[in-house]
């Protein structure tokens, strides 16, 4: 079965460190967000990619190449039109009678894949939010969505359409962007998937939704160093580092090197980083990173990022250097 997986936004939120990476790339919990997506696709049957790219698309296609052999097709989106547009650029490969999963290229998400992939029914992944405002949402009865709504101003449901989304049959959506663009039907300036999807609904299309509990946000600093907390919770690390004391749970990658230095909790450090003489907890280290002299807690360091000195909490990007003391 084919995914299409967008991640051609720039993350702005999480400037400075998506200035010089995708934030796709961001390392979360010992790998990039979209590692994470790609290892639960494939053990869930996911044979075949298309990924649309934008800001450093290179970079994205590079590193999915580089870690997986599933058959990867790359479209690039050079304006940003909506989501809609992003998968009507998919429409020349895909087999519009074949089912399709769709999956949202910063939602590292914790679901029983398998089982809706064999869903009878086009079905969308809902979470109960408590401001549905920020969210495309689904009016339901009897499990059956009647309606989606997209960033409503007026909440009209709980349920928020987190990105997930299983088509039975790729047809009937590609038709309804080909009429959204056709008679240039935009909400909120965009072309809305969720009016492509509405449109089937309302010729006749049945739609279920299903639960998604595990739902991790990566869009902003604090989310994405709230989600490396989540999912670090059984990485135990073994390793002995002489002089050093490693309070679990971390990652701390192999290639990393620490000396005199207290790691964890909540922490990840990343490949041939240096720790030295430095206290880090619920915090993210980029690779190639040189820590040295400094505690550190609730803070992303970016990759090739130096930092000596004495704060106690920091946001700097690549190639970033700062002394303090």
């Amino acid at each position: 079965m084919k995914a299409i997986i967008p991640v051609a936004g720039v993350g702005s939120r999480l400037r400075p460190h998506t200035l010089s990476n995708p934030k796709v790339l961001l390392n979360v919990a010992g790998k990039p967000i979209i590692g994470h997506i790609m290892d639960k696709l494939i053990a869930s049957g996911i044979d075949e990619a298309i990924v649309i790219v934008g800001y450093l698309g290179d970079m994205i296609e590079k590193w999915l190449r580089k870690h997986y052999t599933i058959k990867f097709t790359f479209v690039t989106q050079h304006e940003q039109l909506g989501l809609a547009h992003a998968i009507w650029m998919c429409k020349p490969h895909v087999n519009e009678s074949e089912p399709l999963f769709i999956i949202l290229g910063d939602t590292i998400f914790d679901v029983d894949l398998e089982t809706v992939l064999k869903s009878p029914f086009s079905t969308l992944g809902v979470k109960v939010v408590e401001d549905p405002r920020r969210f495309g949402v689904a009016v339901t009865s009897d499990d059956k969505i009647l309606k989606l709504v997209e960033k409503p101003d007026t909440p009209v449901s709980n349920l928020a359409i987190v990105g997930l989304y299983f088509l039975k049959q790729a047809g009937p959506l590609f038709a309804s962007i080909d009429f959204l663009i056709d008679k240039k039907i935009k909400t909120k300036g965009e072309y809305q998937l969720t009016d492509a999807l509405q449109l089937m609904i309302d010729k006749g299309e049945p739609f279920t939704t299903f639960p998604v509990h595990g739902w991790y946000d990566c869009g902003k600093s604090e989310t994405l160093l709230s989600t490396n907390e989540i999912l670090l919770k059984e990485n135990i690390s073994k390793k002995i580092y002489p002089g050093c004391i490693i309070n679990n749970p971390v990652f701390i990658a192999d290639s990393a090197v620490l000396e005199h230095a207290i790691i964890g909790p909540n922490t990840t450090i990343g490949e041939q980083a240096v720790v030295v003489n430095s206290i880090i907890s619920d915090s993210i280290i980029g690779s190639d990173a040189r820590v040295k002299h400094i505690m550190l807690e609730h803070s992303i360091v970016g990759n090739n990022a130096s930092v000596t000195g004495t704060p106690h909490k920091i946001n700097i990007g690549d190639y970033s250097e700062i002394r303090l003391g």
